[in-house]
This record gives C-alpha cells, sequence and structure tokens, in this order.
C-alpha cells in the first residue's frame, strides 16, 4: 500500500466519538452547537498545512477542521473543498486571508461547494465579504482587541476568533491571556474561541470557564500522523522549545508588516533582506503599499511552502507557536484530542478532590 493511499485511509476511518467531561460539554456548548461537532476545538489554519487531510482527520475525531485558502487561486481552492468532503461528513470550514485579491471569488467558490463556515483572517475586513459569506455560512473573524471585536459583531460577524501573541504564523502584539480578560467578560453577542499558545486539556478548560466557547489550536496538531508536513518539519517541532520560537522584527516602519512567529533559523535573516529590497521598490514608486504588503505575503507562502513540503527547515519557514515546547511525538488526530479532554478529565477531578 503506497503512502498515499494509507494516508487516505487513515482520515477516512472515522475514530471513536472522543469522551467529553460532562462540564467541558456543558462549558463548551454554545461552541459546539454553532460548530455543529462535539469537541469545540477549531484547527488552526495553517497553509501548506491545513489541507485536506489534517482537516478532515480534526472533524471526524469530533473537532473542527479549517482549510487554509492562503494564496490559493479560486480553482485550487475548489478542488481542495471537494477533497476534503471526499474524505469526511463531518462540518469543516474555510479560512480566507482578507487582503488575497481574488477575495470575492474565492468567496464564490465557498458558496458554490456549500461550506457552512467561513473563517476571516488577516485584518479588518470591509462589511460587504461578511455580507457575502453569510449569505450563505456562519461567519468567523478574528478580533485583535475588543473595539475590533465590537466593529466586526456590527459588521455581521457570527463568531470571533482572539488569538494571542504566543501562536504561530501571523500574530498580533498582545498575548492570549490578555486578549482573554480584556474581551471574554464584555462580549456576549457571539461565541468567542481563544487561540493561542493552547496545548493541554486543563488550559481549555481554564479559557472556557472565563466564558470561552471553545478554542483554536494549530501548533498541537503538526506532528498529527494524518498532517502531510515533511518528517524534518515535524522532527523540528519534537525537538524545539517554546523559546526558540520567535517573532519576526519589521525593518521599517514605512513598509507595516505582521509580525510571524516561527523557529528562528536562516530564513529569519532573509526576511529581514526581504523587507529591504521590497521596500526600495515601494520607494522608488514600482509597488503601491498594498502591493508590497502583498509581496511580503509571497514572501511567507513560498518560505513555508520550502519548509513544509519540502522540508527545508533552515531557510524554509517553520511557523510555530510557543506551544511547540509541549509537543513532543507524532501521534493520530484523534489521540490528540482524547488526551486533551482526559487532561481537562483530570483537572476537574483534582478539584473535586479539594
Amino acid at each position: 500500500m503506497s503512502e498515499a493511499v494509507a494516508k487516505e485511509n487513515s482520515t477516512t476511518t472515522a475514530p471513536q466519538p472522543p469522551q467529553v467531561p460532562a462540564r467541558v460539554a456543558q462549558l463548551w456548548k454554545r461552541g459546539t452547537d454553532f460548530l455543529g461537532c462535539p469537541v469545540a476545538i477549531l484547527g488552526g489554519a495553517m497553509s501548506w498545512v491545513s489541507e485536506r487531510h489534517l482537516v478532515a482527520a480534526i472533524s471526524n475525531a469530533g473537532g473542527f477542521g479549517v482549510i487554509a485558502c492562503g494564496s490559493m487561486p479560486p480553482k485550487l481552492l475548489d478542488a481542495e473543498i471537494k477533497a476534503t468532503r471526499a474524505l469526511t461528513d463531518k462540518p469543516f470550514g474555510v479560512n480566507l486571508i482578507t487582503m488575497h485579491p481574488d477575495l470575492v471569488e474565492l468567496i464564490e467558490v465557498c458558496q458554490s461547494n456549500r461550506v457552512s463556515h467561513v473563517v476571516f483572517a488577516a485584518g479588518l475586513l470591509p462589511g460587504e465579504a461578511i455580507k457575502r459569506a453569510k449569505a450563505f455560512a456562519k461567519v468567523v473573524c478574528f478580533a485583535p482587541a475588543a473595539s475590533f471585536a465590537k466593529r466586526l459583531i456590527k459588521s455581521g460577524a457570527d463568531a470571533l476568533v482572539i488569538e494571542g501573541s504566543e501562536a504561530g504564523g501571523h500574530i498580533g502584539p498582545v498575548s492570549t491571556a490578555v486578549l482573554a480578560q480584556e474581551i471574554l467578560p464584555v462580549i456576549r453577542d457571539v461565541p468567542v474561541f481563544v487561540a493561542g499558545g493552547i496545548a493541554r486539556g486543563d488550559a481549555i478548560l481554564s479559557f472556557l470557564e472565563l466564558g470561552a466557547s471553545g478554542v483554536q489550536m494549530g501548533t498541537r496538531f503538526v506532528c498529527a500522523t494524518e498532517c502531510i508536513a515533511h518528517p524534518k518539519f515535524k522532527q523540528a517541532f519534537i525537538r524545539a522549545s517554546a523559546r526558540e520560537a520567535v517573532a519576526s522584527v519589521q525593518y521599517d516602519k514605512r513598509l507595516p508588516v505582521i509580525a510571524v512567529r516561527a523557529l528562528a533559523n536562516e530564513g529569519t535573516a532573509e526576511f529581514m533582506e526581504t523587507q529591504r529590497r521590497v521596500l526600495e521598490k515601494h520607494l522608488r514608486g514600482e509597488l503601491e503599499l498594498p502591493a508590497a504588503q502583498l509581496e511580503i505575503e509571497h514572501f511567507w507562502a513560498g518560505a513555508l511552502r520550502r519548509a513544509v513540503i519540502d522540508g527545508d527547515v533552515e531557510r524554509g519557514s517553520v511557523m510555530a507557536g510557543q506551544s511547540v515546547g509541549m509537543v513532543t511525538r507524532e501521534e493520530p488526530v484523534a489521540a490528540i484530542i482524547a488526551e486533551l479532554m482526559a487532561q481537562a478529565g483530570e483537572a476537574l477531578a483534582a478539584r473535586a478532590k479539594n
């Protein structure tokens, strides 16, 4: 049996439903009702990583997989959605980057494929995009602050993800703990999912008790057996400690770029050189600012592909959250979710004894 066939079979074989502690099920009921699955854990949308196999595996294990559209053109996204649906009959979503030049066409692809949930990321998107998506799906948006959260809700967002700076990939400047304290007590209109640095079930429990409807996790799933990432990429995660996942530095304020958290390597220095080169093109009038920022995003897409697909973990971008230090082995998605639920159950049992 080929590796590809084995991977297809492992994904389509639905595992046993996860054993969710009653208290956890009660706390995240709003989230599970919204997502339509028994485990209110969204898979973080990681370009080149969150494709059909991992997305279907997360959904089949009871969670909510999310396809990372990234820089995909509409035809490729259409094929990816169809391929994912062939591997799971459970709900899953699609993550769209708001600065994508074909955003409207990508929304139309989601509509034609009857996608149930659209997740918008990377900036405050125009209300028209939310309106288009809400015509056929539930809309989830990322909120980096309480003020943004309120604006997104007014624009029609059906749910929010608040992601702290501990996360991997593109990040904001504020920690998960601070965002949770700032937003969860005041935003009650829609379900709120917490993300960034989460890797244990007891941590999930604590955020649920603060008012979250669920969580989003990315780094923890990179070393899932079903994930197609190169073995060298996975080994980099298994070997790394939390302090090795560092945020990128902005070269010049005249070219604002969103910070990216990844394992430090030669690619980190290459990003600084790329910023310098793109800034010079912008200052010469060869690139408008939005086009310059999009070129930076293309750099990350290419660097990430080199690491995830080709296994170049020295010059490619090994995007990882600070929770990478708690990733210690490769195992199936179902086992990861089972362990998370067991940890939450142990935390509840320990409290009951006191």
